[in-house]
């Protein structure tokens, strides 16, 4: 019975003993409960929670997610350093204290969850929300914020070398000038990727991109300078040079240039312009067939018309324009007198006599024949007959050819007539220049009664002198 009542006692001790334990512990797990501060060994997004509210944590982590610098560079180079804050990124702290709560709720959200919590406390990692303020990053992320002056582009650039006679391409030069905007968007997306997903008290370092510069407008690919390279060097190294005599004038380039043209991608030489070149050079070269303004031996200047000047040079325009064309197609140097469909015996620009012709005047009957500017002879002449209407032709003419002997025929109203020459050089329908061994006097006024048919009667030993030493197709000038 002793020992029953001794297992009793013992029994109501432990009954006692526990009952206060579980007190104890109900009363310590109750306030556990009802803490406002997170349990010991507990850290928040790497902060040391414990025994700290939620509001007492937030500064905290607050400072630790605004710390990260954000550095531009180029080229490894540092351009420019901003702190979350200038870009307008700032931590969200309400709702940032609303997560923060929800942990501390989670230390305690049942009785083995809190009971884990006493004795290993906890790691919790809380979404950190920002701000953002748009007007913020674009005030302080602008190409003027860089360190380094901007290189501007060049643009490609079509160029000439005067020494080769050659068109080439200058290529663009990259330079590194940026939009604003551009530069805005690559801090803002790489800000935004930091801010959501990584740790920000990490500082970022964002490189500029070579893909983020201003492109040149013109590139060494634009098909407007390729084809204008091939179409320019299919026609700049042409040299045409005309000569007058002594007189030359030359077409290269500097005229040529403004006869190309290039029209969808294609380019070609204007037939047009080509063509008024040509008029405009027979207008100022063009002696046959215009008014020619001549002066005489004794002084005074007499003017031939046109339509009495059938000595000199007359271009042919269309076949010079054919010429031209075909020599600046080649692309080659060419020197040459124009095409011409008349010609005199020599020239120095719009002088065609070049000091050698016949002059006759008709009112004097006399004759002076000019070779290389010196006078070779002069002698009378009796020319066509006033009376009987057979003058001779006035005007510049010149010889058709040279014939020795010949026989002159001719007719009149009453008989033909006959005559034999040493010396026959015609000039004009069927006039001439002849020997007249018949006559034993010239000059004066014999043709006024006594004249020829219309030739030029030169005395034998003159007219031996003129006709070897001169050539077919010499100027005959006649005036009164």
């Amino acid at each position: 019975m002793k020992a029953v009542k001794i297992l009793r006692r013992i029994l109501i001790v432990c009954v006692i003993l526990l009952a206060v334990i579980i007190g104890v512990s109900v009363g310590y797990l109750t306030k556990q409960w009802h803490r406002v501060t997170y349990f010991e060994n507990t850290t928040v997004n790497g902060v040391d929670a414990s025994d700290r509210t939620p509001e007492e944590v937030l500064p905290d982590i607050v400072s630790a997610y605004s710390a990260a610098k954000i550095h531009l560079t180029e080229n490894g180079e540092e351009q420019a350093v901003f702190t979350l804050e200038e870009l307008g990124y700032r931590v969200d702290e309400e709702l940032l204290l609303s997560n923060l709560n929800g942990t501390l709720s989670r230390q305690k959200s049942s009785i083995s969850v809190l009971l884990d919590s006493l004795l290993n406390g906890n790691t919790f990692q809380v979404e950190v929300p920002f701000t953002s303020d748009s007007a913020a990053l674009e005030t302080a992320v602008t190409v003027s914020a860089l360190k380094d002056e901007r290189v501007a582009n060049q643009n490609a650039a079509l160029m000439y070398d005067a020494g080769k006679k050659d068109y080439y391409i200058r290529p663009e030069v990259q330079g590194t000038e940026l939009r604003d905007a551009d530069l805005q968007s690559l801090v803002r997306n790489k800000v935004d990727v930091l801010v959501m997903e990584k740790d920000p008290q990490d500082d970022l370092t964002i490189e500029i991109p070579a893909i983020l510069y201003l492109q040149p407008d013109v590139l060494s690919t634009d098909p407007k300078l390729t084809t204008a390279v091939s179409v320019y060097n299919s026609y700049d190294k042409a040299e045409i040079t005309y000569t007058f005599g002594d007189v030359t004038e030359t077409i290269d380039w500097d005229t040529i240039a403004d006869w190309v043209f290039i029209e969808d991608g294609t380019g070609y030489i204007s037939s047009e312009k080509i063509y008024e070149y040509v008029v405009d050079l027979a207008s100022r070269y063009n002696t046959a067939f215009y008014d020619r303004t001549f002066t005489t031996t004794g002084g005074n200047t007499i003017t031939i018309a046109a339509s009495l000047n059938e000595y000199g040079y007359l271009v042919d325009e269309e076949g010079e324009y054919q010429q031209l064309l075909s020599d600046i197609q080649a692309n080659a140097s060419v020197t040459r007198e124009p095409v011409y469909s008349h010609t005199g015996i020599g020239r120095s620009g719009r002088d065609d006599l070049a000091g050698t012709y016949v002059e006759i005047s008709l009112t004097a009957q006399h004759l002076w024949f000019y070779k290389d500017y010196a006078l070779v002879t002069e002698t009378d002449v009796v020319t066509g007959s006033v009376a009987k209407q057979t003058e001779t032709q006035e005007g510049c003419f010149p010889v058709a050819y040279k014939e020795s002997p010949a026989t002159l025929t001719g007719q009149n109203a009453e008989n033909g007539w006959s005559t034999p020459v040493t010396y026959w050089m015609p000039f004009y329908d069927g006039q001439g220049l002849h020997d007249a061994t018949w006559r034993s006097a010239f000059g004066g006024s014999i043709y006024q009664t006594n004249g020829s048919h219309g030739c030029v009667n030169v005395p034998y030993t003159a007219m031996d002198i003129i006709f070897n030493n001169i050539a077919t197709g010499t100027a005959i000038i006649l005036y009164k």
